[in-house]
């Protein structure tokens, strides 16, 4: 039996009564077919040249209705994905909705932070004129790798040296930007990179320093399969950067709230 992959063309598959094979076709590959929304969604970003990593948010360049067009679209993707690994989706009654699960843990959890709009923050002024160090954490952090799309689950602290003219914000709020930044898939150094300037853009402090520390399934489920290996790094600005005093103050209270 002879398959076809060219565009448009149909695809052999097993029907479920006779086990024959029929032709199923995919609709955004047909003549005359809509423009998948993934594209208009791209061209927009290449009109604006704007990068789209995995680790970029995407939000603004995103009209109403396109994220529940887009799910339907990854949705579809992934059943194709789940049929070329051989997997019975229309009998196997575990796997009848997966693509659809798939598709929105995608889009509305674990890679939120690239569709979703940035949490609102109100920043207020240091009356106080506050100047000394703050540390908030641990803060639990859920990502995931952008190589192999593994999970990376840990843990990170945030320490502020705030000056007379910086922004305060709540503590919830460190929870909800660390969310809005480790929703995205990624490499640890560069989300950590990121947070820090996001944190700097909202407080300007006159030092900031971010601790993460977590576990890359990465190397739980496949590779070496190391389940004790954990990855720590570390960002340090302004007057964590120059003093070294401060840095070992930070660093000290932080091994402390660790124990």
């Amino acid at each position: 039996m002879t398959q076809s992959n060219g565009p448009g063309r149909p695809r052999p598959v097993l029907t479920a009564s006779s086990g024959e094979v029929a032709p199923v076709r995919d609709a955004s590959m047909e003549p005359g077919a809509a423009e998948p929304v993934s594209a208009r969604i791209r061209a927009r970003l290449l009109a604006a040249r704007q990068r789209f990593h995995a680790n970029d948010n995407i939000s603004r360049f995103i009209e109403p209705g396109e994220i529940e067009a887009l799910g339907a679209e990854v949705e579809a993707r992934l059943a194709d994905v789940l049929r070329s690994l051989v997997i019975d989706i229309d009998n196997d009654h575990n796997t009848q909705e997966t693509a659809r699960r798939v598709a929105r843990m995608y889009l509305r959890e674990i890679f939120a932070g690239r569709y979703a709009a940035p949490p609102s923050v109100t920043e207020f002024p240091n009356v106080e004129q506050l100047n000394e160090l703050m540390i908030v954490g641990p803060l639990r952090v859920r990502s995931a790798c952008s190589h192999h799309l593994c999970p990376i689950i840990g843990k990170l602290w945030v320490g502020v040296m705030p000056n007379q003219h910086s922004n305060l914000i709540g503590l919830s709020k460190y929870a909800r930007l660390a969310e809005w930044i480790m929703c995205r898939p990624q490499i640890q150094e560069e989300a950590v990179s990121q947070l820090a300037d996001l944190l700097q853009e909202k407080m300007s402090p006159d030092g900031l320093a971010i601790v993460m520390e977590a576990e890359h399934f990465c190397m739980h489920w496949r590779g070496v399969r190391d389940t004790d290996a954990k990855m720590t790094n570390s960002v340090m600005r302004g007057s964590f950067l120059k003093d070294d005093k401060l840095r070992r103050e930070f660093l000290t209270l932080l091994n402390i709230n660790r124990g």
